[in-house]
């Protein structure tokens, strides 16, 4: 059977085209033989349940590895502690084979009767038994451990967990403890109504830290490239294509994954890479790209669904978009909490950062799109001009420059009451995104957002343009030398370089010129 590539589900090696992640489990089986209680908590489709198969199968020569998954109980298997006892009884006789004789007689017990007699403490007293009659140690693993935080018979069982994890010295117990799922056991209130907050207890949350780096690098991803060409023999530069891969998803699991899929099993079946152009080469990454960001899929949906449900979030997310606001990380903050759980953004010496650039446009795309922006003037004027600027299939950027320049003066001239300095790189991206939608990508280069520039890359077929957005103000917009201003295009290897400047001084120059500065091109807009 030829192996694919996979995004549903966890991976199997002999299916699927995966990373190698036998270093990853290495780190974590060292945290189970000294004796750890962990969560391993990521976002959505991050490859924990990969991962904790992976580890399972790496344990079972060592340890007896009870290895569970909580989304396969019912609702009402957490109705009440009898029948949490059953389902979970059950769990263990269908999933583990290595049940000392005794014990499996106790479960069967549990499992079969219907009085609510057992409960959570008769489960964990069988469990201690088997602790310490079994010849081997044993590790529990739970998968999607947060499908059930909202029940208070799931945070008894976790309570009563970690009490004889607590004192395991004392009493027999699991030797080692892994949960998973999105939500750390601190975060768990997120899931529970205002008037059910009580039910959480901080104590409970004991657990180790967990630092193993799930992300994909590139050599990782080379690896999982090199095992697809061996079989496919394309001709792909490795290097180059897992580097690209990286650059637009930064290691995100399941966006690798899913670009891998799209250049494999969609692109050759486009006229345009179905010949001489093969679909793994730059132009194919970026076109899987364009097929991704405009796909629906419950990654996506579970992100903007987040936003919908926490507002706070939602906010924090438009200023670190629109606003080039650096925000700084805060254990304690619930919005940046929730930013780093739910995948949204990760930590970079101390501030936040979106997590990568599919992640980005995909949120600008939201934000630009939404009713009351599509009703903006900008926005209506753009799709009036979208196709007066693109000539022969390239984008004429100097013009759409020049079109917004002549709106936005028609629409903010003079009214500083509907304007504000920081405003400027969201009216630009509402211009331009229905004038690129559907064929051109875009993304904002993470070293240069701040609240005075952002570089702004945009893909339109295959060409690419930088624009620098630059906040001006008195008179420091004209006083950057052409020596600054050329070692700009040579950063980027690029002979034309644009740049938008918002101008708040009374004297400037509103229009568009071009500079030139050797063999290189400076195209700048002041508005």
């Amino acid at each position: 059977m030829q192996k694919t590539f996979n995004v549903s589900g966890d991976c199997k090696p002999a299916l699927h085209y995966m990373v190698d992640l036998s270093s990853r489990l290495k780190k974590i089986k060292g945290m189970v033989d000294s004796g750890q209680y962990f969560t391993i908590n990521r976002a959505r489709q991050y490859g924990k349940t990969t991962t904790l198969r992976g580890l399972a199968n790496l344990l079972k020569d060592d340890y007896v590895v009870i290895s569970l998954d909580f989304q396969m109980l019912s609702h009402d298997d957490f109705s009440a502690e009898a029948a949490f006892v059953r389902a979970f009884s059950n769990m263990l006789l269908d999933n583990v084979a290595d049940i000392v004789p005794d014990i499996q007689k106790e479960l069967k017990l549990f499992s079969e009767h219907t009085a609510n007699t057992f409960t959570l403490s008769s489960l964990f007293r069988c469990l201690s038994k088997w602790c310490a009659l079994s010849q081997r140690r044993l590790v529990l693993i739970i998968d999607e451990v947060d499908s059930a935080a909202n029940n208070q018979v799931f945070l008894d069982f976790l309570s009563q967990l970690r009490g004889y994890y607590l004192n395991r010295d004392i009493r027999p117990a699991f030797h080692s403890v892994i949960l998973a799922g999105v939500y750390d056991i601190k975060n768990m209130r997120r899931k529970l109504r205002p008037e059910e907050a009580h039910k959480l207890n901080s104590p409970w949350n004991i657990a180790a830290d967990f630092n193993v780096d799930m992300s994909f690098f590139p050599s990782d991803i080379a690896g999982m490239l090199t095992d697809y060409e061996s079989d496919h023999h394309t001709g792909m530069d490795i290097k180059e294509i897992s580097a690209l891969l990286y650059d637009y998803t930064s290691g995100y699991p399941f966006l690798v994954s899913r670009l891998c899929k799209l250049l494999d099993e969609n692109l050759p079946n486009i006229k345009e890479f179905s010949g001489a152009l093969s679909p793994w080469s730059i132009a194919g990454v970026l076109e899987a790209v364009k097929i991704l960001l405009s796909e629906k899929n419950t990654l996506f949906e579970s992100l903007i669904g987040k936003l919908n449900d926490y507002p706070e979030l939602k906010r924090m997310i438009y200023l670190l978009l629109f606003q080039g606001q650096s925000i700084t990380y805060n254990a304690d903050d619930p919005a940046t909490d929730m930013a780093i759980m739910f995948g949204f953004a990760k930590k970079s010496e101390g501030t936040l950062q979106i997590s990568n650039r599919i992640f980005e446009t995909r949120l600008y795309n939201y934000f630009l799109t939404l009713p009351e922006e599509q009703a903006q003037d900008l926005y209506k004027l753009a799709q009036q001009d979208k196709n007066q600027f693109i000539h022969n299939g390239r984008l004429n950027m100097r013009h759409v420059l020049e079109k917004f320049i002549e709106h936005f003066t028609e629409i903010y001239g003079g009214q500083k009451d509907k304007f504000y300095e920081e405003d400027g790189r969201r009216y630009f991206l509402l211009y331009l995104n229905p004038i690129i939608n559907g064929i051109g990508n875009y993304y904002v280069e993470a070293q240069t957002r701040n609240q005075e520039r952002t570089d702004l890359i945009v893909d339109y077929h295959r060409e690419q343009y930088i624009i620098e957005l630059k906040i001006w103000r008195e008179n420091s917009y004209n006083e950057r030398g052409e020596k600054q201003l050329a070692d700009y295009l040579e950063y980027y290897h690029v002979k034309k370089r644009y740049m938008l400047s918002f101008c708040f001084n009374k004297k400037k120059n509103i229009g568009v010129k071009e500079i030139i500065l050797g063999d290189k091109v400076l195209v700048e807009a002041v508005v």
